[in-house]
């Protein structure tokens, strides 16, 4: 089975990789080639365009930025649908909004393209890794399928229902993520300012009931001042907005949700830290 990926960033290098040494032969594309040279030079193959690319795959995965650039991915003049055939499955993996994964899904449809939105959580570690969590919306048959693929890169994989729902199932993870961005931003900057010893603070808090994945991997890294994305805030604020909106359509109110979106904003909009990680997020609470 021919893999093409489209999306070499800190997500997608891992991936590729992983599905590499799962014996899957994979060809490559990103907006600059440059980002891609990590998974050329390990035996990865080059192609010019989303739709050169399509071309010469059996299954086409995108891992890219926003939805808009999604939506270009897709459906724009070198898009993947300008030469996609009948009997090709097509995998978004970007956190996206799930209406437009149901925009792809029944354009896909129509021309006898499989199609599945599965977004991923576990940042750059578990995309080295292999053990991302990926949540997969779209038809069981097709799922079953691509069974094979998804367990070379994640050990947690699970079908939420039908075109949409992986993505709906992504918000329900970020709204929760949010809230251990926030509590571990703000317990590390109290207990400075306390006085207490961070790493010890880092090592009772993941002793006990507050532990969290948040607080063990970017915790450490805060304290050593690495603030290098394992996923970049301006992503997760991204996602913020988008769960918010879903949240807003179903006459839904999530206040904390909103207030990690506040946060954020000032972290990405008026700080202009939108490419550190999202741990970066305690850089705004220096400033005050």
């Amino acid at each position: 089975m021919k893999i093409g990926f489209i999306g070499t960033g800190v997500m997608g290098t891992g991936m590729i990789n992983n599905l590499m040494k799962a014996g899957f032969e994979v060809a490559v594309y990103n907006r600059t080639k440059a980002h891609a040279k990590a998974v050329l030079s390990n035996g990865a193959t080059w192609q010019e365009t989303p739709a050169a690319l399509t071309k010469v795959s059996d299954v086409v995965i995108t891992i890219v930025g926003f939805p808009k650039d999604v939506k270009d991915v897709y459906f724009g003049d070198a898009g993947i649908f300008k030469t996609a055939t009948a009997g090709q499955t097509l995998i978004d993996m970007t956190t996206s909004s799930p209406i437009l994964a149901k925009q792809i899904f029944d354009y896909g449809t129509k021309r006898k393209i499989d199609v599945l939105d599965a977004p991923v959580s576990g940042g750059d570690v578990g995309a080295k890794n292999g053990t991302l969590t990926i949540m997969v919306g779209g038809q069981p048959a097709v799922y079953d399928k691509m069974l094979p693929i998804f367990k070379a890169m994640g050990s947690s994989v699970n079908r939420f229902g039908n075109a949409g729902q992986g993505q709906n199932a992504k918000m329900s993870n970020q709204i929760m993520i949010a809230g251990t961005m926030t509590g571990l931003t703000e317990a590390l900057v109290f207990a400075k300012k306390a006085g207490l010893d961070q790493s010890q603070m880092i090592e009772t808090i993941q002793g006990g009931g507050a532990g969290n994945w948040s607080m063990g991997t970017y915790g450490p890294r805060i304290l050593k001042g690495d603030f290098k994305p394992g996923f970049y805030a301006k992503h997760f604020l991204k996602d913020l907005r988008i769960a918010l909106d879903v949240a807003a359509e179903m006459n839904l109110k999530l206040p904390a949700t909103q207030q990690a979106k506040k946060l954020y904003e000032a972290m990405v909009d008026q700080f202009g830290l939108g490419n550190l990680g999202t741990q970066g997020l305690i850089n705004i609470y220096k400033t005050k």
